[in-house]
């Protein structure tokens, strides 16, 4: 991926002004921007991200200092420093070095590494934090390619992000591995649909005559730092044994809608109707899911729910099962209107893009006020979709806008969404920009 000499040059200062010494080498991942498949990768269906321009940038030198020194050119990021054999990650209290450390410590432990290079490392970033456009996961991928290289261990890009996926657990999000595959696997000028056990990725060419637009709602969220997250992934694994166990199954394995389906051998419109037909629209008390599945609290707390979703206990099983089945079919449309670029290619996907962002708001509930006032003012601007990306509860929307009413588009939601308001007028610059399919994470060797 393209980095410009002056940011790079940037850095360089910064890092010789931080360290007293130049760098070995850069190394960069980008953020991205997920077209249609919101919080299904968890569950093990197929996503359609691609990578974006903003980007995880470091500069790093390797010594025998048996020390990590981490710093930021954000100041309102603090020095960290650790020692190599006594990395720690503390979950309850989300920084930005913990994500950085997640990566170093995921590649040594695939690499299996008894002890690891000493490390300065100066971090830049381009992507807005808790915006939806995986800062985090960026942040992560960097880690883990900084970590391999400063280690002279290499790895294929499919193992880095697979690697760089589970370490992110380290500190507490239980996410499905979009994030980390497309930061690894994109490639400049086409989207990409990710799928998963194996991990592959497909180019998918979007259709001539249409942008997409990303638009920063200026709500701020921390997967980490609260528990929609993972209540989210939770309700998903019960709703997955709560079908199973009505078909006879051996329910206690399984994990994923996903994994059911497969199980099952049957269609996502099957499935839809097999979450018609067993469970029921109103929220399942921990009562009715222990009897049901004939376990004891104890068991549920232990085996099922997550650290930060104990508290939990109320669970609606329908909605979320109902919208995974939804969006997978979805994305899998998304595809196949792409490949197949008939005439109104633009104006379908809008409309999948458009009942996408329906089904997060209504049965995910993953979206906020502001989000769904984003969203309309980008509809009434002239895009044909527009939907939330990313976790949601805040972040971005993406939409997807007819090239001859881009500037248009770009004027209405200015005025109607960012001028109105004081503090999003003063984060209008960095929170609305046309967007392309970028490349993957590199290394850079400095000259």
């Amino acid at each position: 991926m393209p980095i410009g000499q002056y940011k790079l040059q940037k850095l360089k200062e910064a890092f010789r002004g931080k360290y007293g010494q130049m760098p070995l080498f850069f190394a960069c991942a980008p953020g991205r921007v997920n077209l249609i498949g919101e919080h299904i990768d968890y569950c093990g269906y197929a996503v359609l991200p691609m990578a974006i321009e903003q980007n995880i940038l470091a500069a790093v030198s390797v010594s025998d200092s048996k020390t990590i020194q981490l710093a930021n050119t954000e100041p309102k990021y603090k020095d960290f420093t650790v020692s190599v054999d006594g990395i720690f990650i503390d979950r309850e209290n989300p920084q930005w070095h913990y994500y950085f450390l997640c990566g170093v410590r995921g590649i040594q432990e695939h690499l299996s590494l008894s002890s690891l290079a000493g490390m300065c490392c100066m971090v830049d970033g381009t992507i807005p934090a808790s915006s939806g456009l995986s800062s985090s996961s960026a942040l992560v991928c960097c880690a883990g390619l900084v970590t391999m290289e400063a280690n002279q261990k290499p790895l294929s890009k499919v193992t880095l992000a697979e690697t760089c996926a589970k370490c992110e657990r380290y500190i507490g999000t239980e996410g499905g591995g979009m994030d980390q595959s497309i930061s690894f696997l994109a490639e400049e000028g086409t989207a990409k649909l990710i799928e998963f056990n194996p991990l592959r990725a497909t180019d998918v060419r979007l259709p001539d005559g249409a942008v997409f637009v990303i638009a920063n709602c200026c709500v701020e969220m921390n997967k980490a730092a609260s528990s929609h997250f993972n209540m989210r992934v939770v309700e998903c694994r019960i709703a997955t044994k709560m079908l199973a166990k009505a078909r006879g199954l051996d329910w206690s394995h399984l994990l994923k809608l996903g994994d059911l389906q497969k199980e099952l051998q049957v269609s996502l419109e099957q499935m839809l109707e097999l979450v018609e037909e067993v469970l029921h629209p109103e929220p399942y008390s921990r009562d009715e899911i222990c009897k049901t599945l004939g376990i004891s609290t104890e068991q549920l707390c232990e085996d099922i729910l997550s650290a930060n979703t104990q508290h939990a206990t109320d669970f609606k099983l329908y909605q979320r099962a109902r919208h995974v089945y939804g969006e997978a079919a979805r994305v899998l449309q998304f595809k196949a209107v792409c490949d197949s670029s008939p005439a109104n290619a633009v104006t379908q996907l809008g409309d999948l893009m458009n009942r996408s962002h329906a089904s997060c708001r209504d049965l995910y509930e993953c979206s906020c006020p502001e989000l769904d006032q984003l969203v309309d003012t980008c509809l009434q601007a002239g895009a044909v979709g527009s939907r939330l990306t990313g976790a949601g509860w805040g972040g971005c929307t993406v939409s997807m806008v007819p090239g001859e009413r881009l500037d248009s588009f770009l004027q209405t939601v200015r005025e109607h969404y960012y001028v109105p308001d004081a503090r999003r007028s003063a984060l209008e610059k960095q929170s609305l920009f046309v967007t392309r399919p970028g490349g993957g994470a590199a290394i850079f060797i400095e000259e």
